[in-house]
């Protein structure tokens, strides 16, 4: 083996030692660095990690959270006797029914809209019922002469304003609420609701009256197996047996697949702001070891003096870095696994989080994958340049600025690791196609934000000479060699246009439901109108609100189970479709066109028509399904199989909250088909006094009907709406945190020229008040320029998501604009000139024999 074998082979453990024995001295420079990878690496280990813990404790807690081993629900029908024979035959049985409805007090006075929850006495298969006063729930719901026994949510005993006690009608029936829930079981499981929660037993709804022809009621049926290991092989003999039921069939594998879904695509969304905060921090992480690197000029030249490669030299700081990453890791991955322990604290209320600390190792390594890719490709750039350096260059004391780029290995290797992160971003992500616009937009936002900061030292240069010299240094500070320019807008750009984009959506959205959605949407959506009251009920609504327009159409409820006769099951569907196919959708039929909706492609039926079944459906529904005119859709309504074939494709205003329908069939599909009626009524000048009015008569009037307020929705969702951009916000500001750690990088890292710069000017006699003027006029100028790009970057963005995704309508609001501007400007102002301070008192003589 030669000699120069040897040296090739020991050079790697050589450079090794060196790299420790330089790192005795401590991490001096390289806190922002730590500190950039922490805090990109924990938030993502800890969104990751609170998603895996919702999920498994979603599948550890199956059973309790469906109630069962395994769930039949059917819609507007119980199961046949057939039907309820074979699920008897399973295990025990435990039948319930849930469906929107009023309860209202004995004299009329106050009425409020509820989820009716009407359960068996096997209820429940698992977990346990909590209510305050504590009881047997055969005792809470018992009957006590002609009045019924119930549980109800206390939220809804805060809106009748009563008390444990108190007597409340449901349709036809006198229920009296014995005690408040604490705790229901399988709350998850049946989604989520727009109103609080009334318990009663399955002898109180027979006897509401509520249950009726085409009544919108979901019949659920859950049983304990005595072999729970048969759930699979349950669900399959089911689907086998009675292929027509129309059933949706869920076992404890997943309980509560919406809640799941749910968190999942949140979970990605902060995992790409987390990913943000990252690659923001990779910036800093390439500031500061250009910085450390610059420092570390002499030593470098002693080992080149010595006959070290260059290549040795990149090795040894490269050890270097890969170390000082790895416990800035190390510290985001600690913070990370804490963040589900800390999150359970506040969420185990709401969500089924676990409150044992418990370690997620999928999770933390994606983290820490995330971080090692982000420090490699941010510093192979700095240590590629640095291999390029002279000795005598760096002996003679010039600033590490070379020019150009770095040997095409150490670009070729920055670029294989943005390519690697960016696949790993896509390959782990929920939604694939919102990844890589987010990526991409990154990516522009890159290129843009380095074009902004050229046209600004560009401008910059070609300046008209002003007479204060304050304000011509800062103007020189801007464009000359080595400026912080590039840096300060890089740092601060994605950040700040990562929250104008967060708060433009916030702000459009709200603005539309309490603005323009509210004055267009209905005053209320009634719902189970029956055939026999819809002239009576349109009457008094007449009389009620003389000056509303009422629009009545059939309602029946189906689920989708084939597309041009393949099994929904079986077929992948992009997720904005997925939607379409979960559950049971609202139907209907008509002569006509709906007035709201517009055909894009096809053409209505004759009203008279009488040929085989055809349907309108929703264009965008439809390309997300990938159908097309000519293709069949079968739908299941009361358990019968019907197939129509589209015959047209038509836009739907969802945003406009009236009557609308994904599927419109022709007449004749559902000829002589039970159903009820769908209601609604559209008064913007009726008063609050007038809607209580009409809310009054038709409950006392027609107490099987559910009346559901608008305002009263959108008010609840207007507050979920809050409290998810509070917490997206706050995931949004952990990018802002890393782009403010990168801005005091940079400033750090400009430093030893800016100390050069103080020294010479105050020699030819510059005072401390000049330099403080022309300091914070060019973080001024520069903190100005990146506002203006963060609100043309967040405007897109924002107009593109409200407009585009949402398909709603998008303003540019003022507000957030003078806020940006604000925090653009305090940020980079503040952390200047604390950064510059210690500079400003920098004795001359040291500097000056270094020059």
């Amino acid at each position: 083996m030669s000699a120069a074998t040897v040296i090739r082979r020991l050079r790697p453990l050589l450079a090794l030692r060196l790299a420790l024995r330089e790192m005795r001295g401590g991490l001096k420079g390289f806190y922002i660095f730590l500190a950039c990878i922490a805090l990109g690496t924990a938030a993502i280990a800890g969104v990751n990690s609170l998603s895996q813990s919702i999920s498994a404790t979603i599948a550890s807690r199956g059973q309790e959270i469906l109630a069962g081993d395994i769930r039949f629900e059917l819609n507007n029908r119980v199961a046949t006797s057939e039907e309820r024979a074979f699920l008897d035959g399973l295990g025990d049985v435990s039948a319930s029914a849930g469906l929107r409805s009023m309860a209202r007090l004995p004299d009329g006075s106050n009425q409020a809209l509820v989820e009716l929850k009407a359960v068996d006495s096997a209820y429940p298969l698992y977990g346990v019922l909590e209510s305050e006063p504590a009881k047997p729930l055969s005792d809470l719901l018992s009957k006590q002469g002609d009045v019924y026994g119930a549980v109800a949510a206390p939220l809804l005993l805060d809106r009748l304003g009563i008390a444990p006690g108190t007597e409340v009608l449901i349709g036809n029936a006198r229920i009296r609420i014995i005690a408040t829930l604490v705790r229901e079981p399988d709350a998850l499981s049946d989604g989520f609701g727009f109103a609080p929660r009334l318990m009663v037993s399955a002898d109180a709804l027979a006897a509401s009256g509520l249950v009726q022809t085409g009544s919108l009621v979901e019949h659920s049926y859950k049983l304990k197996l005595a072999d729970p290991s048969r759930v699979a092989s349950v669900r399959t003999e089911a689907q086998s047996r009675f292929p027509a039921a129309g059933w949706s069939i869920r076992t404890s594998s997943n309980a509560a697949p919406s809640l799941d879904a749910n968190i999942t695509r949140f979970s990605q969304f902060l995992t790409l702001v987390g990913l943000t905060a990252l690659i923001v921090g990779g910036v800093g992480v390439g500031n500061a070891v250009r910085s450390y690197l610059d420092g570390k000029r002499g030593v470098i030249a002693t080992f080149k003096c010595l006959g070290a490669p260059a290549s040795l030299v990149a090795t040894i700081y490269l050890a270097q870095i890969l170390m000082i990453a790895s416990i800035g890791i190390a510290v985001g991955l600690v913070i990370g696994a804490l963040i589900p322990f800390v999150a359970a604290q506040f969420l185990a209320d709401v969500l089924p989080v676990s409150t044992a600390f418990e370690l997620y190792p999928s999770a933390l390594g994606l983290a820490a994958l995330f971080g090692f890719l982000t420090a490699l490709a941010f510093a192979v750039l700095p240590l590629g340049r640095a291999r390029r350096i002279p000795a005598t260059a760096l002996f003679r004391q010039q600033g590490f600025e070379p020019s150009g780029f770095p040997a095409w290995p150490y670009l070729a290797g920055a670029l294989i690791c943005l390519a690697v992160l960016a696949g790993l971003a896509v390959w782990t992500a929920y939604d694939r196609y919102i990844s890589l616009i987010f990526l991409g937009a990154i990516a522009f936002a890159f290129v843009v934000l380095r074009a902004v900061a050229f046209l600004i030292g560009w401008l910059a240069r070609r300046s008209p000479h002003v007479h204060s010299p304050a304000l011509r240094l800062a103007i020189g500070n801007i464009h000359r060699p080595g400026a912080l320019t590039p840096s300060v807008v890089l740092s601060l750009g994605l950040g700040l246009a990562l929250l104008v984009t967060l708060a433009l959506i916030d702000g459009n959205l709200r603005r539309e439901l309490t603005g323009d959605m509210a004055e267009r949407a209905p005053n209320f959506f009634f719902v189970d109108i029956q055939g026999h009251e819809i002239d009576g009920f349109r009457s008094l609504l007449g009389d009620a609100m003389p000056k509303g327009k009422v629009i009545e159409v059939p309602m029946l409820r189906g689920r989708i189970v084939a597309l041009n006769g393949q099994d929904v099951n079986s077929r992948t569907v992009p997720p904005g479709g997925q939607w379409v196919l979960r559950g049971d959708r609202g139907i209907t039929y008509a002569k006509n066109k709906p007035e709201n909706s517009t055909l894009t492609e096809g053409a209505w039926w004759p009203a008279n028509y009488s040929g085989e079944p055809l349907v309108s459906f929703s264009a965008e529904e439809a390309g997300e399904l990938g159908l097309k005119l000519g293709d069949t859709v079968t739908v299941n309504v009361l358990g019968r199989n019907v197939t129509a074939r589209i015959a047209n494709f038509r836009n739907v205003e969802w945003e406009s909250l009236s009557i609308n329908f994904v599927m419109v069939f022709s007449p004749n599909t559902f000829a002589g088909a039970p159903h009820a009626w769908l209601a609604t009524i559209i008064d913007p000048d009726a008063t609050a006094a007038e809607e209580a009015a009409v809310l009054k008569s038709v409950t006392n009037a027609y107490p099987t009907i559910t009346s559901v307020r608008v305002k009263d929705a959108l008010d609840i969702v207007n507050s979920l709406l809050g409290q998810l951009a509070t917490a997206i916000r706050a995931a949004a500001a952990v990018a802002l945190v890393a782009s403010v750690l990168v801005l005091a990088g940079a400033l750090a890292a400009g430093n030893r020229a800016r100390i050069h710069d103080a020294v010479v000017l105050k020699t030819l006699g510059a005072t401390r008040g000049t330099l403080i003027r022309a300091f914070s006029y060019e973080y001024f100028i520069l903190g100005l320029a990146t506002a203006v790009f963060a609100l043309l970057a967040g405007g897109v963005a924002a107009w593109f998501v409200v407009s585009r995704i949402m398909t709603l309508p998008s303003s540019f609001l003022p507000d957030v604009a003078v806020a940006t501007i604000a925090v653009a400007l305090v940020v980079t102002v503040g952390i200047g000139l604390a950064g510059t301070w210690r500079i400003l008192g920098q004795k001359a003589a040291p500097v000056l024999r270094e020059l």
